[in-house]
């Protein structure tokens, strides 16, 4: 959580420019003349695109809308299986089922990211995309990932929207796999309040994406867009201009959000005394991490809700873990596995190593606004509780 920290007269300045340069024009499409032909939206695609060194970027309403897109973009339907992992949002259910697919929950590893060992055991016949999800900025083992991946010859969409910004080797998160995506809430490292971008080399994908997003539209240049042709069926999932607009600001704000918070994260993780009570959780070699939330491991769960307990009454800041645990972990969504899965046994206690690992952790956010002397608080504060 960091764009909504610095939103200010760049944000401000970029929206008004809209209604200095373009009139007003707020819609992404059309009214080429009234809007001086400034769209602003494919112009953040653009340089979404450029940013991640991919070749094409496709803007829309959210992130869950992203994922849904990237779905049915790869004609993912009724009676195919995704599989994906314990430790997610639980959007990325919801888009599968969205699409018509039925979701397969995979145990995580030690660093709470896919575990490939259970994604392998876990393809069959019907398996046909898999979506590894990069949580609280640390990012899965796309090493495995994709080696799984290309031994059974099934598409990966790397759900990187807790992780824009973070690298495997010499690529980004997102770019590992067939298609990527990202979340731009107001929550997310960078933001246009609501908004959602998906990225891929396949023009073929880019072009399928475009029209889904837009009710089928093929948006052809110079055609009006009532005469414009259908691609195919499609649905409202459209960026807005004013959204467009925040995003390019943000944009050019990535790089100083992630310096500052690699610059806060190492300095609260090297205050923290590691004692038999903490550790740290676990990275995987060759990847960067978007240190938006640095994960602390208590020796067991009765020794985390104490330790929890004691942060809330000091006021230390938690996030996602333990807080919002319930939105992302699979065990707690029977709402959705009683209404859509027959076999609804096959989702209870499954997911043994993710829930021991999730029960100790405390997610401890990073603020790009804290100062030093703050962190240094922070810090001193938490040792202080870990070795009561």
């Amino acid at each position: 959580m960091s764009g909504n920290e610095i939103i200010g007269k760049e944000e401000l300045n970029q929206i008004k420019k809209i209604f200095t340069k373009s009139n007003g024009v707020l819609f992404a499409h059309g009214f080429d003349e009234r809007r001086n032909n400034i769209f602003r939206t494919k112009i953040f695609e653009k340089n979404f695109a450029e940013y991640m060194g991919c070749k094409y970027a496709v803007s829309c309403s959210s992130g869950t809308a992203a994922g849904t897109l990237a779905l049915m973009s790869l004609g993912i339907k009724s009676g195919d299986e995704v599989i994906t992992q314990a430790f997610t949002f639980i959007a990325v259910i919801e888009s599968i089922l969205m699409a018509g697919a039925s979701p397969i929950i995979v145990d995580t590893d030690d660093t709470l990211g896919m575990c490939p060992k259970d994604l392998e055991k876990k393809i069959n016949k019907k398996t046909k995309c898999i979506i590894p999800v990069h949580m609280l900025g640390y990012n899965c083992n796309m090493k495995e990932i994709i080696r799984v991946s290309k031994k059974r010859n099934i598409p990966i969409i790397e759900d990187a929207c807790e992780s824009l910004g973070t690298k495997y080797k010499d690529k980004y998160s997102g770019t590992l796999g067939k298609i990527g995506f990202y979340s731009l809430d107001f929550g997310k490292i960078i933001t246009t309040g609501e908004g959602g971008m998906i990225v891929t080399n396949s023009k073929k994908i880019y072009l399928k994406l475009k029209a889904l997003r837009d009710h089928g539209h093929e948006n052809k240049k110079g055609v009006h867009r009532g005469l414009d042709k259908a691609l195919l069926p499609g649905f409202n999932f459209r960026m807005t201009e004013l959204q467009a607009a925040v995003g390019l600001a943000q944009l050019k704000k990535l790089k100083k959000i992630l310096r500052l918070k690699k610059k806060n994260f190492t300095l609260l993780k090297n205050i923290l005394k590691i004692n038999n009570h903490i550790s740290f959780r676990k990275e995987n070699k060759n990847h960067t991490n978007q240190y938006d939330y640095l994960c602390i491991q208590i020796k067991n769960k009765i020794f985390a809700t104490k330790y929890y307990k004691i942060f809330l009454k000091k006021k230390l800041p938690t996030g996602i873990l333990p807080v919002a645990m319930k939105w992302h972990f699979a065990e707690h969504w029977n709402h959705i596995w009683k209404k859509y899965l027959k076999n609804k046994t096959n989702y209870q206690n499954k997911w043994e190593n993710c829930k021991n690992l999730l029960n100790k952790t405390l997610s401890i956010p990073i603020s790009i606004k804290s100062s030093q002397k703050e962190i240094i608080k922070i810090g001193n504060k938490i040792n202080s509780i870990i070795v009561q």
